[in-house]
């Protein structure tokens, strides 16, 4: 008997394993990290060096759920460097910036102020009006850049008037598309809208390269907001993570949604200690990111090229068109050079393992193409006139910032 059961769990346990490594891993892996320094589509796609590897499998293994070590740690740390009284660590951006409003919105019916483009807006699959159940009050801001406190003023809903959605929750983004929200018109923002008891909420997601760009520190930087997130995972080269900082109240009502929304995770240490890794080490290396965004914004001017939203950080919007080229010929010809370059549209983002030797390649790329249709009879003065004259064609801006359909 005891011989049959244990053939049956042989068997079982033969089912059960598997190796998910591949017999050319390390090459692989080494061909995937090439292929990340000559992308532009993200600065999600940074990864893991083999000295964070090293750094994180030395941190605590306790489970978080009950105590952490490492992972108490770096929230502490991360409520120090903000100037809250709490954090807590989340897996993404995402459920950092959902739990945090939800944790803020009590009572609806409520109603969350944000700019058009902001990423709760666009990129969170909803998550406002699915986990809280808020209407979202999107902005388009009229500069083109920035929300301003007349536009806030004017369309926060305030009072009780039975067929509207009060405003709870201002929620600025910092960056917004790599540009830099200027601090005073958050103060300005931040003091109205506290003077109307409205919570103020900020992704902080690339908050990081606001500070490395500016020199003031995170505290100045979140002092305006009641609730920060702030990503690891996004240029700064750890695997997963994201936290999210407010008061001790706060934070521990947060922790209970995180539960709630399935977040309430194991031993994590290693990710923790990626974390720290990334901020001690890779922190200070995002301003060469920045310089070299200025390469790239400065060398498609050069071509020719129209800048649609300059490199303030880390990225760079761009219209090819200004030279008689469409991004579809660009991204083909891209991926068929000899060490091919990743692209997606209209934003290029330059990131801490970006090569400059991917800058160049790109720039001479574009060259390339510029002549070749200069050479066909592209007339980049014809086509500036043409633009300037009856207004068919809009910049990145026009279309995404001031919402105007093109018409060509």
């Amino acid at each position: 008997m005891a011989t049959d059961i244990d053939a049956r769990r042989a068997k079982v346990a033969d089912e059960v394993k598997f190796d998910i490594l591949t017999e050319t891993q390390e090459l692989d892996n080494e061909k995937q990290i090439k292929q990340i320094t000559r992308a532009f589509i993200s600065d999600t796609i940074t990864v893991p060096t083999k000295e964070m590897y090293a750094y994180a499998v030395r941190a605590s293994v306790g489970d978080d759920v009950y105590h952490e070590p490492s992972t108490l740690a770096l929230e502490a740390h991360m409520a120090r460097l903000t100037g809250k009284e709490a954090a807590l660590f989340m897996p993404s951006g995402t459920m950092s910036n959902q739990i945090g409003l939800r944790t803020h919105l009590r009572q609806p019916p409520y109603s969350v102020l944000c700019d058009v483009r902001a990423h709760i807006n666009k990129y969170e699959a909803g998550g406002t009006a699915f986990h809280s159940g808020a209407h979202t009050i999107p902005l388009t801001p009229a500069n083109g850049h920035h929300l301003t406190l007349p536009e806030v003023e004017a369309n926060v809903v305030l009072g009780y008037d039975v067929h509207s959605a009060p405003t709870e929750v201002v929620a600025l983004e910092n960056t917004l598309n790599g540009t830099i929200f200027p601090q005073d018109e958050i103060i300005s923002i931040s003091d109205f809208a506290h003077s109307k008891d409205i919570k103020m909420h900020l992704d902080g997601a690339r908050i990081w390269h606001v500070a490395a760009s500016t020199g003031a520190s995170i505290k100045e930087l979140c002092d305006p907001f009641d609730s920060v997130s702030l990503c690891f995972s996004k240029g700064l080269g750890a695997p997963v993570g994201s936290c999210l900082v407010g008061t001790k109240e706060y934070i521990a009502k947060a922790r209970w949604f995180r539960k709630l929304f399935g977040g309430g995770m194991r031993q994590i240490g290693i990710l923790a200690a990626s974390a720290a890794y990334a901020l001690t080490h890779n922190f200070p290396r995002l301003v060469a990111a920045h310089d070299l965004t200025k390469r790239l914004e400065q060398g498609l001017k050069d071509i020719g090229v129209e800048i649609t939203s300059p490199g303030e950080t880390c990225m760079v919007f761009y219209d090819p068109s200004s030279v008689g080229v469409e991004f579809g010929e660009i991204v083909d010809r891209a991926s068929k050079l000899p060490e091919p370059i990743i692209l997606a549209g209209s934003r290029l983002v330059v990131h801490i393992q970006t090569s400059p030797a991917a800058v160049e390649d790109f720039l001479q790329l574009v060259q390339e193409l510029a002549k070749e249709k200069r050479k066909a009879g592209f007339d980049p003065a014809q086509y500036k006139a043409h633009v300037n004259g009856n207004g068919h064609i809009h910049s990145y801006k026009d279309i995404y910032v001031r919402g105007v359909k093109p018409t060509n």
